[in-house]
């Protein structure tokens, strides 16, 4: 009789559970039974290593393979190293506080458009050059410079960087919050450690068994990344994982079964870079075991500290510039190599072209605004439901949550694509959005769970204690104090589906096109304006869920000022 008011709580998680999982085992299967010959579906009903052969045929594959483990293993360590020193070395100063103010908004960036404002930024015509041109350097023409899709996949590692950055910061942040972070730091200085010494000696050890699941998440995604590698990788070859996109969508038909062949060698790609990671990771603590006890106070820190705040300022400003990029350009008529500023300006065009995405801009919406309102109401009941189940259930449910973000998208959506197009489910806007699910759910439990945590318990206790039910305890208590994280929720859930390029690209099949997938493809040749612009629009959906997500708690809350206490 005891566990029997268990049942209902499990609901909720198994229903996640189902949802995550689900296309992603699906999808596994999809993908696996093709890269071995078996795709009924063109008349291949029995298996074989051939298109096994034709995959280790193709020219430039090793390295394709090792841009994707380079780029990607480059860009998480560098990201993580920026952030674990700016944080070391200015955490609790007046600096942080105010670069966190800009860092934060900079995460609902879509990865798209911070790439397309960065390509602005530093090409060889780029705003970099112009500035400088021709007074400094007699240039009256661009440069003859591969700056963009450079062959080692150096701008392709520093988009990644300027992306990676800010989320990784925010999941530090939010470890920084929990209880008793602050009381390490006072005992390091009382202790006579450094700033820096004491982040890295007493603080980190901490802290980073909470930030390490989002950094493998990042491993991930740097080593399979689409959209940003279309924008600014190499071409020649370009990353695996471009490289199997363009197979998928082969008028070859029987590229496809190559291309399974592609995701499964993504998959272990990426298993390799997380496996050299967590390695690396080894290898770092036990070489650092002895430095920890050794009692050094690290006093001369000065250069370090100020070369983190360098690099992450730089980061900042270099994000910012790309994003007024985009608005100059959008608005641009012409704006010819080196003037700084365009000689002439087409707001009619720029209004034309907007109308002209309209469509794309509702799906956009559409999907992003159905995709946050599920995926929040789904973790608010999860949460809910996980109070009254063991921490162990917690934990597996943790480790399921970021399964999605632990594989790489491309090594079972080729699989879920076929199933789709077998089930006649493709290109449908609902199959679009259970894609989207896979991906904003996880991002929506993690901007929840950890304000959930903190909500004092004792407010329920008290409710339960006169008599109130779990649901009104909710909707009256919990929902109303949680409403500015909720908000933030909507909005980072909305973010992350704006920016989902490959699972919009591969279920929605041409169907069900998006600004985000429009801008992608117009930056490999498009218009500079149109490109621009519907990049802006990438960006605006976002700012504005944040916007609202700020507002909105001021308006309903703006009548409890009266209830503070006169001190």
């Amino acid at each position: 009789m005891a566990t029997q008011p268990k049942a209902v709580p499990a609901i909720p998680i198994i229903l996640v559970s189902v949802l995550l999982a689900g296309p992603v085992l699906a999808g596994l299967a999809g993908t696996i039974l093709p890269a071995f010959g078996y795709l009924p579906a063109l008349g291949h009903n029995s298996f074989s290593l051939e298109p096994v052969r034709h995959l280790f045929q193709q020219p430039g594959l090793l390295t394709s393979v090792w841009l994707s483990i380079a780029t990607g293993l480059t860009a998480s360590v560098a990201s993580l190293a920026i952030v674990l020193l700016f944080v070391a070395g200015w955490s609790g100063t007046a600096a942080f506080r105010r670069l966190t103010r800009f860092l934060s908004p900079l995460l609902s960036v879509p990865h798209a458009a911070a790439a397309i404002g960065l390509a602005f930024l530093i090409a060889p015509s780029g705003f970099l050059v112009r500035l400088v041109s021709p007074w400094a350097t007699g240039w009256t023409r661009p440069p003859d410079v591969l700056i963009l899709n450079d062959p080692f996949g150096i701008a392709m590692t520093m988009g990644l960087v300027a992306k990676e950055v800010p989320f990784l910061f925010l999941m530090t942040l939010a470890a920084l919050n929990r209880p008793h972070v602050q009381e390490y730091f006072k005992a390091g200085a009382s202790l006579g450690y450094g700033r820096v010494a004491t982040f890295f000696k007493i603080v980190l050890p901490q802290i980073y068994p909470l930030i390490r699941l989002p950094v493998l998440a990042v491993v991930a995604y740097a080593t399979s990344v689409v959209d940003v590698a279309a924008i600014l990788g190499p071409t020649t070859p370009a990353p695996l994982a471009p490289r199997l996109v363009s197979w998928m969508n082969d008028p070859d038909l029987t590229k496809r079964l190559m291309a399974s062949a592609g995701a499964l060698l993504q998959l272990a790609v990426s298993t390799t870079a997380l496996a050299t990671y967590l390695a690396g990771e080894r290898l770092v603590a036990s070489a650092s075991r002895r430095r920890l006890v050794t009692g050094h106070r690290h006093l001369r820190e000065r250069a370090a500290r100020y070369g983190g705040l360098l690099v992450m300022v730089l980061i900042i400003v270099a994000m910012i510039l790309s994003l007024l990029l985009l608005g100059i350009w959008s608005a641009a008529r012409s704006w010819w190599f080196p003037s700084v500023l365009p000689q002439a300006w087409n707001v009619m065009q720029m209004t034309d072209t907007l109308g002209m995405s309209l469509g794309l801009l509702g799906t956009t919406v559409a999907l992003a605004c159905a995709s946050a309102f599920v995926a929040t109401a789904l973790t608010l009941w999860v949460l809910e439901a996980r109070d009254h189940r063991k921490s162990t259930s917690s934990r597996r449910l943790k480790t399921l949550v970021f399964l999605p973000l632990l594989l790489p998208q491309i090594s079972f959506l080729f699989g879920l694509q076929l199933l789709f197009l077998s089930a006649d489910f493709s290109g449908t806007f609902s199959a679009v959005l259970l894609a989207h699910l896979v991906f904003v759910l996880p991002y929506a439990f993690l901007a929840l769970s950890d304000p959930w945590a903190r909500l004092d318990p004792r407010f329920a206790k008290a409710a339960a204690s006169i008599g109130a039910s779990r649901a009104r305890i909710f909707w009256q208590i919990r929902l109303p104090l949680l409403l500015r994280p909720v908000l933030v929720t909507l909005a980072v859930a909305a973010a992350v589906s704006v920016g989902q390029y490959l699972p919009t690209l591969m279920i929605g099949a041409g169907r069900v096109a998006t600004v985000t997938t429009e801008s992608v493809a117009l930056a490999s040749g498009g218009s500079r304006q149109a490109t621009a612009l519907l990049a802006l629009l990438q960006l605006g959906i976002p700012l504005a869920g944040f916007t609202l997500a700020a507002l909105l708690p001021a308006l309903l809350h703006r009548n409890r000022a009266a209830m503070r206490l006169e001190r």
